[in-house]
Protein backbone atom coordinates (compact mmCIF):
# COMPACT_ATOMS: atom_id res chain seq x y z
CA UNK A 1 0.00 0.00 0.00
CA UNK A 2 1.07 3.42 -0.81
CA UNK A 3 1.79 6.46 1.24
CA UNK A 4 -1.34 8.28 0.93
CA UNK A 5 -4.28 5.36 1.29
CA UNK A 6 -6.38 6.09 3.98
CA UNK A 7 -7.09 4.35 7.00
CA UNK A 8 -10.47 3.12 5.39
CA UNK A 9 -9.25 1.75 2.99
CA UNK A 10 -6.89 -0.44 5.07
CA UNK A 11 -9.45 -1.71 6.67
CA UNK A 12 -11.82 -3.01 3.89
CA UNK A 13 -8.33 -4.68 2.58
CA UNK A 14 -8.50 -6.57 5.63
CA UNK A 15 -12.29 -7.20 5.73
CA UNK A 16 -13.12 -11.21 4.88
CA UNK A 17 -14.86 -10.38 1.22
CA UNK A 18 -16.26 -14.36 0.42
CA UNK A 19 -17.49 -17.37 1.76
CA UNK A 20 -16.01 -20.70 -0.34
CA UNK A 21 -18.98 -21.03 -1.98
CA UNK A 22 -18.08 -21.23 -6.15
CA UNK A 23 -20.99 -18.52 -8.23
CA UNK A 24 -20.72 -19.24 -11.13
CA UNK A 25 -19.70 -16.80 -13.64
CA UNK A 26 -20.37 -14.33 -10.68
CA UNK A 27 -17.25 -15.37 -9.28
CA UNK A 28 -17.71 -15.91 -5.65
CA UNK A 29 -20.65 -15.44 -3.15
CA UNK A 30 -19.15 -12.72 -0.73
CA UNK A 31 -20.65 -12.88 3.26
CA UNK A 32 -23.20 -11.13 4.53
CA UNK A 33 -20.72 -8.47 5.87
CA UNK A 34 -18.51 -7.96 2.36
CA UNK A 35 -22.09 -8.34 0.28
CA UNK A 36 -23.62 -5.51 2.34
CA UNK A 37 -20.58 -3.63 1.61
CA UNK A 38 -20.58 -3.96 -1.77
CA UNK A 39 -24.07 -3.32 -1.51
CA UNK A 40 -24.30 0.28 -0.08
CA UNK A 41 -21.63 1.31 -2.58
CA UNK A 42 -23.51 0.20 -5.28
CA UNK A 43 -26.48 2.16 -4.16
CA UNK A 44 -24.75 5.22 -4.07
CA UNK A 45 -23.70 4.88 -7.23
CA UNK A 46 -27.00 4.30 -8.57
CA UNK A 47 -28.55 6.94 -6.58
CA UNK A 48 -25.27 9.22 -8.03
CA UNK A 49 -26.02 8.10 -11.78
CA UNK A 50 -29.90 7.56 -11.69
CA UNK A 51 -29.88 4.14 -12.53
CA UNK A 52 -31.80 1.42 -10.84
CA UNK A 53 -30.38 -0.90 -8.71
CA UNK A 54 -32.24 -3.96 -7.69
CA UNK A 55 -31.84 -7.30 -5.27
CA UNK A 56 -32.56 -10.88 -6.60
CA UNK A 57 -33.26 -12.75 -3.27
CA UNK A 58 -33.56 -16.53 -2.62
CA UNK A 59 -34.22 -18.55 0.09
CA UNK A 60 -35.80 -21.35 1.36
CA UNK A 61 -38.80 -21.28 3.39
CA UNK A 62 -39.90 -23.18 6.39
CA UNK A 63 -42.99 -23.27 8.15
CA UNK A 64 -44.93 -19.95 8.68
CA UNK A 65 -42.82 -18.02 6.48
CA UNK A 66 -39.48 -18.72 8.21
CA UNK A 67 -36.19 -19.16 5.85
CA UNK A 68 -34.38 -22.68 7.01
CA UNK A 69 -30.74 -22.60 7.35
CA UNK A 70 -28.94 -23.98 4.63
CA UNK A 71 -26.18 -26.78 5.15
CA UNK A 72 -22.74 -26.19 3.09
CA UNK A 73 -23.87 -28.02 0.10
CA UNK A 74 -27.22 -26.58 -0.37
CA UNK A 75 -25.94 -23.17 -0.11
CA UNK A 76 -23.05 -23.85 -2.91
CA UNK A 77 -26.25 -25.27 -4.94
CA UNK A 78 -28.20 -22.35 -3.95
CA UNK A 79 -25.72 -19.67 -4.83
CA UNK A 80 -24.20 -22.17 -8.24
CA UNK A 81 -27.91 -21.24 -9.88
CA UNK A 82 -27.61 -17.71 -8.63
CA UNK A 83 -24.70 -17.00 -10.32
CA UNK A 84 -25.29 -18.72 -13.37
CA UNK A 85 -28.53 -16.55 -13.57
CA UNK A 86 -26.83 -13.13 -13.30
CA UNK A 87 -24.42 -11.29 -15.31
CA UNK A 88 -20.61 -11.29 -14.37
CA UNK A 89 -20.71 -7.48 -13.54
CA UNK A 90 -23.28 -8.46 -10.81
CA UNK A 91 -22.19 -9.45 -7.41
CA UNK A 92 -23.81 -12.34 -5.31
CA UNK A 93 -23.36 -13.30 -1.74
CA UNK A 94 -25.40 -14.22 1.86
CA UNK A 95 -28.14 -11.08 2.23
CA UNK A 96 -28.89 -12.99 5.57
CA UNK A 97 -25.85 -15.17 6.39
CA UNK A 98 -26.74 -18.73 5.75
CA UNK A 99 -30.25 -18.73 4.71
CA UNK A 100 -31.16 -15.94 2.30
CA UNK A 101 -28.82 -15.33 -0.98
CA UNK A 102 -28.84 -12.44 -2.63
CA UNK A 103 -27.56 -11.23 -6.32
CA UNK A 104 -27.27 -6.93 -6.46
CA UNK A 105 -28.37 -6.20 -10.45
CA UNK A 106 -27.73 -2.87 -11.92
CA UNK A 107 -29.82 -1.55 -14.68
CA UNK A 108 -30.23 1.73 -16.65
CA UNK A 109 -33.67 1.69 -16.45
CA UNK A 110 -36.28 0.01 -13.95
CA UNK A 111 -37.31 -3.40 -15.45
CA UNK A 112 -41.15 -3.90 -15.37
CA UNK A 113 -42.56 -6.70 -13.55
CA UNK A 114 -43.01 -8.73 -16.48
CA UNK A 115 -39.17 -8.47 -16.27
CA UNK A 116 -38.54 -9.47 -12.48
CA UNK A 117 -40.75 -12.39 -12.26
CA UNK A 118 -38.62 -13.67 -15.75
CA UNK A 119 -35.67 -13.30 -13.30
CA UNK A 120 -36.99 -14.70 -10.12
CA UNK A 121 -38.52 -17.49 -12.52
CA UNK A 122 -35.37 -18.02 -14.36
CA UNK A 123 -33.46 -18.65 -10.68
CA UNK A 124 -36.50 -20.57 -9.19
CA UNK A 125 -36.29 -22.97 -12.38
CA UNK A 126 -32.90 -23.76 -12.30
CA UNK A 127 -32.99 -24.22 -8.90
CA UNK A 128 -35.94 -26.84 -9.30
CA UNK A 129 -34.04 -28.64 -12.75
CA UNK A 130 -30.31 -28.87 -11.31
CA UNK A 131 -30.89 -29.53 -7.33
CA UNK A 132 -34.35 -30.87 -6.91
CA UNK A 133 -33.19 -32.64 -4.25
CA UNK A 134 -31.85 -29.90 -1.72
CA UNK A 135 -33.62 -27.27 -2.39
CA UNK A 136 -37.20 -27.38 -1.85
CA UNK A 137 -40.11 -24.65 -1.57
CA UNK A 138 -37.54 -22.09 -2.73
CA UNK A 139 -38.76 -18.61 -2.80
CA UNK A 140 -37.19 -15.79 -5.27
CA UNK A 141 -38.32 -12.23 -4.92
CA UNK A 142 -36.67 -9.25 -7.14
CA UNK A 143 -36.59 -6.20 -5.38
CA UNK A 144 -36.42 -2.40 -6.28
CA UNK A 145 -34.15 -0.21 -4.10
CA UNK A 146 -33.16 2.90 -5.69
CA UNK A 147 -32.47 5.23 -8.60
CA UNK A 148 -35.98 5.53 -11.39
CA UNK A 149 -36.98 1.96 -10.46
Amino acid sequence: MHQGTSNHSRSLKSMPAYTPFEAGAAGRAHNEAGFRHFLRIELRRASRSGHCLFLVLAGVREGQGRHAALDQEAAAKLFSSLGASVREVDFVGWFKEGQVAGAALVQRAAPSMEVRQQIAGRVTNLLNREHPDKIGNTRVRVVPLRGRC
